[in-house]
Order: structure tokens, then sequence, then C-alpha cells
């Protein structure tokens, strides 16, 4: 996964503030996301049976020929039994950067190695459409889906940044709390181990970090930048996504997991490598896959996942502009693309010859070179003016006191990249500002720009969930194409 340290539980606050943008004054509890970090779960695993479906995502619905896995803000969970304030923020927010150092250690590695070599191979036609929800309810600041591996209920961490998806597999060893039960592989007639000497296990590169114990089994290690890790081995399991199965899905059954996940079963990796499940899958859906994560505003609030090239199953605001998928032969798994220029307001700066950046479901802040970074930092500075600053808090430098301020205008940004219609990613307001609660009085109306700049000009950047809030993000690895469409993230009405 290359991220999970972003972990940080943001709740929507609701205050009497409004926002302003230049397309006209929107409420704060209707356009704007300033978040309020304000408790965090704390549930031994035996005590976690009574309420527990409450807070599992409701199941898939199909639209058309997609599959929808709804990502919707539950309120029905158990209160937090533990206060964690401005602690734990920062905690999370250090994870985030771990996350992110461990892939700059990562690129740099395979920056000196003089060859890398991986194929892709994905074609081909169904679609499948499921809900998709940020997981706050399971303490994290990562976007889960709840799907069903055998005849178990999983809900997973949804991560472009990962190729291997894997879940808490009974007997554990050491596994931490989770909602649902630990999935049973003796229980289902249709598991399968997978022996060391075949092609999945081959084609674990960096994840098989150890030889296996067994010629019966293909053990695996997956360590996360944050301390995080995944141990165990490889199965073969039916996995159903609504109405639509994919058979013989090669997944992680880990018995040594520990680390940030929340209390979710585990990762669904949507990476470039040949065992992710858009790989897995291309036969069933053509490589073709694309999402809407929702902003935890006022209400319940959700998104959805697709696989499949199904239209029909958006609702996007603005056309589809694409931008080529670049394919980096030193950085084979992950999704990059050519920015090329950035607009804050009325001002934008073009990045001469573009700048090759990751798009990441799974990182939370953006991060980008100095230069970028500063140009955009000042080019919001300009335009927000006479709104005091307060000093940052972990990676985010440029944060605001609000207190007593009951209109405020926000500068919008949008991301531009290379294509013949030149992509857009319009961040919505929900990453422009958030709100930073420190526990106490003073500090409830501070808000920071959820941006953070990365130590050094030829670090690689990486675009956050955070800036791709409500927005349809479609991933065409057939086509070697990434698309953006503005829409408001729902599931209510998808369903044919």
């Amino acid at each position: 996964m290359a991220k999970l340290p972003l972990l940080l539980l943001m709740w929507c606050v609701s205050l009497n503030l409004i926002i302003e943008h230049n397309n006209g004054v929107h409420s704060l509890e209707e356009r704007m996301m300033l978040y309020h970090v304000q408790r965090f779960r704390r549930q031994p695993h035996s005590q976690q049976q009574g309420g527990i479906q409450a807070c599992i995502l409701p199941d898939s619905r199909r639209k058309n020929a997609a599959i929808i896995l709804e990502m919707k803000e539950q309120e029905k969970c158990p209160p937090s039994l533990e206060e964690m304030k401005i602690d734990y923020w920062k905690k999370r927010m250090i994870l985030d950067d771990l996350r992110v150092r461990s892939m700059q250690n990562m690129f740099e590695r395979m920056t000196s190695l003089s060859s890398s070599n991986q194929n892709l191979l994905l074609e081909a036609s169904i679609k499948s459409q499921i809900p998709l929800n940020l997981g706050q309810n399971f303490d994290i600041l990562n976007y889960v889906v709840t799907l069903e591996l055998g005849n178990q209920k999983r809900t997973m961490i949804v991560d472009t940044g990962s190729d291997i998806s894997w879940v808490q597999c009974e007997p554990c060893k050491s596994c931490y709390n989770q909602k649902e039960s630990l999935f049973k592989p003796s229980t289902s007639p249709s598991y399968q181990s997978v022996p060391c000497n075949s092609k999945p296990c081959r084609s674990l590169q960096f994840a098989n970090q150890r030889m296996c114990k067994s010629p019966t089994t293909c053990d695996y290690v997956v360590n996360y930048g944050d301390g995080s890790i995944s141990i165990g081995e490889l199965g073969s399991e039916n996995l159903t996504l609504g109405d639509m199965s994919l058979n013989n899905i090669v997944f992680g059954c880990g018995r040594e997991n520990k680390g940030m996940f929340g209390y979710t079963s585990g990762v669904l990796g949507l990476g470039r490598g040949s065992l992710s499940l858009v790989s897995q899958g291309s036969d069933n859906f053509g490589g073709v896959f694309s999402y809407c994560l929702p902003s935890p505003m006022g209400g319940e609030t959700s998104g959805s996942l697709v696989f499949g090239d199904e239209p029909s199953a958006f609702k996007n605001l603005t056309p589809i502009a694409y931008t080529n998928m670049l394919q980096n032969p030193l950085l084979p798994n992950h999704y990059m693309l050519n920015l090329i220029g950035i607009e804050v307001g009325e001002v934008g700066f073009r990045i001469v010859d573009g700048r090759q950046v990751i798009i990441d479901s799974g990182t939370v802040i953006t991060r980008l070179p100095p230069s970028i970074y500063n140009a955009l930092k000042g080019g919001f500075l300009r335009q927000f003016q006479g709104y005091p600053q307060v000093p940052g808090v972990a990676i985010l430098d440029t944060c605001f006191d609000l207190t007593g301020i009951q209109q405020v205008k926000v500068p919008t940004i949008r991301m531009y990249f290379e294509g013949d219609n030149l992509a857009k990613l319009n961040v919505d307001p929900s990453g422009t500002l958030i709100m930073i609660d420190e526990g106490d009085a003073a500090s409830k109306s501070k808000v920071c720009l959820p941006f953070a700049s990365l130590s050094h000009e030829h670090e690689v950047p990486i675009i956050g969930n955070l800036q791709q809030r409500n927005n349809r993000v479609i991933y065409d690895s057939k086509l070697s194409r990434v698309g953006f469409a503005k829409e408001e993230c729902t599931f209510s009405g998808l369903v044919s």
C-alpha cells in the first residue's frame, strides 16, 4: 500500500461560516469541508460483536453493466471510548509523511538500478460498480469498500499504490483489531493455497521478501513506510463485486499484521502490477476502473468505485477530459501523469516541460516539489489576505485563525495535465482548507492549506486523496489514460 500512515480521523464541523468562491457563496455545511478531528475509536476485538453490522457498508448494487461499491459516511457505529486530540492528529500527519518518505526512498532505490522490467496485461469488457466510503468509522482517512471474499464480507482499504490485496486470516499469529470477524479459509470450499512454484508466487517481486517455507505455500511480506506490515501466504478465492463474480483471485492471507489499518479487514490493491485486482480482473472489466471520493460533510455522504467503462454509472457535472497514463520504467506499478500547470483563483503558472506525478488514493495530503509548492502557496496567500496566519501543524505550514469571521473568500485550485483537451482536476473546497482542532477553544477555527512540500526538487510529487474528492477519476489501463470530471459523489440513485 504505499500509505496508510494517513490515519487521522477527520469529522465535518458545522460552523456558522460562509465560504465564498468565484462562482458564488456557499454555506460551509453545503460546500466547504473544514474537518474536525475529534475521536479515535479503540474497541477491543472481543467487544465488537454487538453493533458491528451497523458499521459495515451496505451491499453492492448494479447499474446496467456496472457494479457499484458505495463509500458512505456511517453514523451508526458506537461512540469512541477515548478522546484523542492534537497529538493523535499530529501523529497521523506524521504517519502520512512516513508513507511518502517510504515511497520516495523506494523511488530512489529504483533509480539506482540499472534495469527494471515488469509487464502489464490488461484488456476486456464487463462492468461492475460498488459503494466506496471514507473510512473514518474504521479510524482511517483512507477510503474503504465492502465486498465478498468467498462467502464472507470484507471491508477493505482502497489503495491504488498497492498491488497485493490481503485480509487478516484465522488462525492468526498476531492481528490488529478489526470490526469484522477474521477471514476463515477453512470454512470456504472455494479457497485454495497458492504453491511456491506458481506464476503468481514468482510475480510477487518486491512483496516477496523471503523464500517459501514449504513447496505447497507461497509466503509474502509487505512492509509499509510507517512501520505497518502484513506477513502471510498467498491464496486464491472467489471475489464478488455486487452481482459480478471473479473466480480464483489471488490475495494475501495475513497471519501477522500490524499498523495503521484502522478496523478494516485489509487492503484492496488497485495498482498496475500483475497481482492487483485491476490486472487479475482485466478479462471481466477491461482494465478500467474509476472512483468518486466523497468528502465528509453534514448528513450521509457516499461515493462509488466502478469497475469497467460504464459512463452511465457516472453523475459527472463536466465532460470527462483525459490525460496520458505514463509508463515510467523505474516506477512501473504506479499511476503517473504529466502535470503541466496549476491555477490558484484567477492566477495560474505553467510547469515548464511538465512534471511526472503519481496519483494515489492512499496518500492523504498532496506533496509537491519545493518550487511548485512555493508557487502554489504564494498564489494562495496573495488571494487569501486579511486572515491572520498562525503556526502550522506537522507537515502543514500554511494555517490561519478564522475566529469570529463569518465569511471567507477562498480561491479555487485547479491542476492541469497534458492532453488534447487539457485535462483538469478541480480541487474541491474539501481539499482547499481543512480545520485543525488542537483541543482548546482558541483552536476551534484554525484552518490549514492541505498541501505540503517535498524535501527536494528531484523527489516525485504525489496527488493525495484530499485533492481528488468530488471528482470522477477514471483509470483506463487499456488505453493508457486517466480521466477527470467534476462530480458530486453520491451513491443513491445509481441503481437502475
